[in-house]
């Protein structure tokens, strides 16, 4: 094994892996999935990227301009795939670490195989996107009807002609939700315990990315106030329709919950007309019904759950004071954790999640040559 290890081949850990070569340090990446990108492959057919193809490349190579300006799943894995072979990374598929631990030469890796591997350094870039959460509703085992987490959705095809309700208004669930409707579902609800900050995608042309990377740096109670206004200004009022004003403004949930806006991509049209019906929240199952927060019910076929991920670092290292207590590094983005540990991929931010890999990609690759040589 190579002196340094990255974990995962999704972007952030490519990126490092090539900003690293290009400094006359090679690393090993070692990606749990069959292929570069495995996160991507999974997700929903319609899926594009909500930032901009300019502000989306990783480091010594663009997307190319075919891409289109709102990225496509598939060409997103497609540019990730060519990432790796512009730059000859030594991508291992099929290699899972399920631990990692101290050890004489820097760090101990057991691998799936039983087999154990050493490093001096590990850059973890296996992203805060790694395992599907369900929350553990009461009642949920004797309750009759299908449940999956958004994970697993791919297109609203086998759910023609049925009654569904999603799980969650963050931007996967409400892009699942239009997905429903536009495809062939009876009903369409979608389940809503705080309300979202919804932004428009572009506005006269301009991405909403923009505005997070102008603007990030206003202090937060300015930022706040701004981005209520614009709100008001842009979007019809929601209330009347079952969706209320957030009490929170959203540099704060950024701040405090690594919360991002939802991206309007037709979630506000389909409300409006009826296509998606907003509910409150889930409380739980009975044998016949999904128990909602206002204390009404209902009857759906299926439940899609878009109720968010886990990190699964709790499970890989055996120092729980490494991450906080929603599984998230203490310590990421450029700063060792511990000597020769990086955390790279695990910041929300308002300027795009490939935009800031890209950055980090570079402040950890400058660190890792530094005690390297």
């Amino acid at each position: 094994m190579a002196d340094v290890v990255v974990l995962g081949a999704g972007a952030a850990g490519l990126a490092v892996a090539a900003q690293l070569k290009a400094r006359g340090v090679e690393a090993v990446v070692l990606e749990r999935g069959p292929g570069v990108a495995t996160s991507w492959r999974g997700r929903y057919d319609r899926l594009k990227l909500h930032t901009v193809r300019q502000l989306s490349g990783l480091p010594g190579f663009a997307i190319p301009r075919g891409y289109g300006r709102w990225v496509r799943r598939d060409d997103l894995v497609r540019y990730l795939e060519a990432y790796a072979q512009r730059f000859k990374l030594d991508v291992r598929t099929g290699t899972t670490v399920e631990r990692i631990k101290p050890g004489a030469a820097g760090w101990s890796l057991r691998l799936a195989d039983g087999s154990e591997e050493s490093a001096r350094t590990v850059i973890v870039a296996t992203g805060y996107l790694h395992t599907p959460q369900v929350p553990p509703w009461p009642g949920l085992e004797t309750w009759p009807g299908e449940l999956i987490h958004s994970a697993a959705y791919r297109n609203a095809e086998p759910f023609r002609g049925k009654d569904v309700l999603v799980v969650g208004p963050g931007n996967s669930g409400a892009e699942i939700a239009t997905d429903l409707a536009e495809g062939g579902a009876t009903t369409v609800r979608l389940a809503i315990r705080t309300p979202p900050h919804i932004v428009r995608r572009t506005t006269a042309g301009w991405p909403a990315q923009l505005n997070g990377v102008l603007l990030g740096w206003l202090p937060e109670r300015i930022f706040n106030a701004v981005a209520a206004a614009t709100a008001r200004m842009e979007l019809p009022d929601l209330r009347k329709y079952g969706i209320g004003r957030p009490a929170v403004g959203l540099k704060t949930r950024l701040r405090t919950g690594r919360y991002v806006p939802l991206q309007d991509v037709g979630i506000v049209r389909d409300v409006v007309a009826g296509r998606v019906l907003p509910v409150a929240a889930v409380q739980g199952f009975d044998t016949i019904s999904v128990l909602l927060a206002d204390g009404t019910s209902v009857q759906p076929d299926v439940v899609v759950a878009a109720t968010g991920y886990g990190t699964g670092l709790r499970e890989l290292f055996e120092d729980p004071s490494l991450v906080d207590e929603t599984g998230v590094p203490l310590v990421h983005g450029g700063a060792p954790a511990r000597p020769g540990l990086f955390f790279i991929g695990y910041d929300v931010t308002l300027g795009g999640m490939l935009r800031q890999a890209a950055i980090e990609s570079r402040r950890v690759a400058r660190t890792v040559s530094r005690l390297e040589k």
